[in-house]
């Protein structure tokens, strides 16, 4: 039997107010399709999967033009991973260098990318950044200020100016704030500590999505006639990352996939050139960001041996070249032998006074205290982390739509503006920008009422609910222990460093993690093994698309090192896609579109920081 809910969906402002709207009595052919099942049935105009900073900037869009979403998050509301982004938001505003603008912002993210960015994507986000920093400011965004009142821009790797916009070192956290607070203004409704597990679809049409409450177990099944995946990207898949615990395990992604959407650039995986170090800090802290503003700031690396070896790898722009560049130097240096105690390098901004320091790296500064180090008297050791993913579902920009009608896609679950390498500062940008223009076409659509769900896909989600009710029974395999064993072999066959020998293995030996995956004992519904079950199948689905990405890109790109294909070659200058067939995964590949004439000329012009301007 179905049931209605025992707590409807919460409103930011006033939970009362929304429960006629989300509510719904289950139907006959509900009732004759899902006899054995005990569910709770919801129907929304809009489905906004995600309640991160892209999730939620789409539902304010969409309240605004009337529409009424209803956004879902894993986790209690508020606390997204949009709050560990901690260094800056990249906006072209030229308050410190006047000569930045949106053209020259948009080249700098195709360089970094390089060239494999979808131009019009970029384009589009470096042009309205200086607007959706406006609009933050004017929500309660509490950027930091120049002398003259201004918001005040500090450098980061790889830009040609000044352009990441700031709070101290919490900006994805007061980003976060800012946002919320406007939905709860707008009454949008929410569910919290909810996790989707499928995606209502008959592989042309997205009609729903259907997953159980974290907190007492009951299965959930959402109606709607338009879905938003904002539910992140897929570097929590290694062991050492430095994501929140449990969370960017590919589970957006693994979603669209199995919808029917295309993937694209899955083996493009950025990482961070400085992420804690276990062995010193603690286990809790292993991978942990310690943000880029630190570098951003003056903050200088440094070697077992004393050396400050960027001189070597980029004597021009030095600590703030691009991540990939420094990531890599960081893991020769300690390859070589030249590495701390610890099995890392040195991040030393002692040199800067201890004002400066509690002014503008706050978080960090206090971080470090805790654990004992004094960031105004010493170092701190650090190695890369896995931190981004540049691959993620195939949408077009000018909507946010996928291959999947009435599925769209929005912030890391999405491929196409960061190319091979993110520019730092650029993650939080293409959320505000990007939610925006997805809530914009969402509207248009005039989604209205409660959607009709298809006896079909009535009977898919009683299926679905069966399968996840086995998880519980039998088995012997521990989810958990499979998850950890998939992160190791990440780490060995498809980091930094890749092959065609360890790709092919580490194929190989996913296959018989799939084969442990199979034999899986999971508790209650409500338990974390349970969570790690599902968990386990989006980044086993990821994964397996990683690796034969990683296998067929046989050049170095980006985040992408091949070193039996050290350089990069212009015959590449392609996207790798990823779709579903009969025969399992296949890989095709299309060519990225040309820029702007616009944005060709500030190519041309070849703008470049010069790290001994901080000096």
């Amino acid at each position: 039997m179905t049931r209605s809910s025992e707590q409807p969906p919460s409103s930011f402002q006033d939970e009362s107010s929304v429960e006629q709207l989300h509510s719904s009595q289950p139907t006959e052919d509900d009732t004759q399709a899902t006899s054995s099942v005990d569910y709770e049935h919801v129907s929304v105009p809009v489905l906004v999967i995600g309640a991160g900073a892209a999730g939620v900037r789409t539902a304010i869009e969409l309240a605004e033009h009337d529409v009424e979403p209803l956004v879902i998050g894993k986790r209690d509301h508020g606390d997204a991973h949009t709050t560990l982004a901690a260094g800056g938001i990249n906006a072209a505003l030229g308050n410190r260098d006047p000569e930045d603008d949106w053209q020259i912002h948009a080249a700098d993210t195709l360089k970094e990318g390089h060239f494999i960015n979808d131009a019009n994507g970029v384009e589009t986000v470096a042009n309205a950044m200086p607007d959706r920093i406006r609009e933050l400011e004017e929500w309660g965004m509490p950027f930091n200020r120049t002398e003259d009142g201004k918001i005040e821009q500090r450098y980061f790797g790889a830009q040609s100016f000044r352009r990441t916009c700031f709070v101290g070192d919490r900006t994805g956290e007061a980003m976060l704030e800012a946002l919320v607070s406007k939905a709860r203004a707008l009454e949008i409704p929410y569910r919290e500590n909810v996790m989707i597990t499928k995606l209502l679809s008959d592989g042309e049409r997205a009609y729903g999505a259907i997953g159980y409450d974290m907190d007492d177990g009951h299965f959930l099944r959402f109606g709607a006639h338009a879905v938003v995946l904002a539910a992140g990207g897929y570097s929590g898949l290694y062991n050492r990352h430095s994501s929140r615990i449990d969370e960017n395990n590919g589970d957006g992604v693994a979603l669209a996939y199995d919808a029917g959407a295309r993937l694209m650039d899955i083996e493009f995986v950025q990482f961070h050139p400085t992420g804690m170090i276990g062995d010193r800090y603690g286990e809790d802290w292993d991978g942990r960001l310690v943000t880029e503003a630190v570098r951003g700031e003056g903050g200088r690396l440094f070697n077992a041996e004393g050396e400050r070896f960027m001189k070597k790898y980029s004597p021009d722009q030095m600590e703030l070249d691009a991540r990939d560049v420094v990531a890599r130097a960081i893991s020769q240096e300690i390859s070589e032998g030249r590495d701390t105690e610890n099995g890392g390098v040195y991040l030393d901004i002692s040199h800067k006074d201890r004002a400066f320091l509690q002014d503008r790296l706050p978080r960090m500064y206090e971080r470090f205290a805790e654990l004992g180090v004094d960031m105004a008297e010493e170092p701190v050791e650090v190695a890369p982390t896995a931190h981004y993913a540049m691959g993620g579902v195939e949408v077009d920009f000018e909507t946010g739509a996928t291959a999947v009608e009435n599925l769209y896609a929005v912030g890391e679950t999405i491929a196409g503006i960061h190319g091979a390498n993110r520019l730092g500062g650029n993650s939080l940008s293409e959320t505000v920008v990007l939610g925006k223009v997805v809530g914009d076409h969402l509207a248009d659509e005039s989604y209205i009422g409660a959607p009709e769900l298809p006896a079909s896909q009535q009977r898919a989600a009683s299926e679905h609910f069966r399968e996840l009710s086995a998880l519980s029974n039998g088995g012997s395999e521990d989810p958990q222990a499979v998850l950890q064993a998939l992160g190791d072999l990440l780490e060995e066959t498809a980091g930094i460093i890749r092959t065609e020998e360890g790709t092919k293995k580490g194929l190989e030996r996913l296959e018989a993690l799939n084969n442990r995956a199979d034999n899986l004992v999971a508790g209650e519904r409500t338990s974390r093994s349970f969570e790690y079950a599902i968990d386990l199948g989006f980044s086993l689905t990821v994964a397996k698309a990683l690796f034969n990405g990683a296998r067929e890109r046989t050049e170095s790109r980006g985040a992408h090192f091949r070193s039996d294909y050290p350089e990069k070659n212009e015959a590449w200058r392609k996207n790798i896609t990823y779709r579903q067939t009969e025969d399992g995964i296949t890989l095709d590949t299309t060519t990225p579109g040309e820029p702007s004439d616009v944005v060709s000329k500030a190519l041309d012009a070849d703008y470049e920081l010069d790290y001994h301007q901080l000096e």
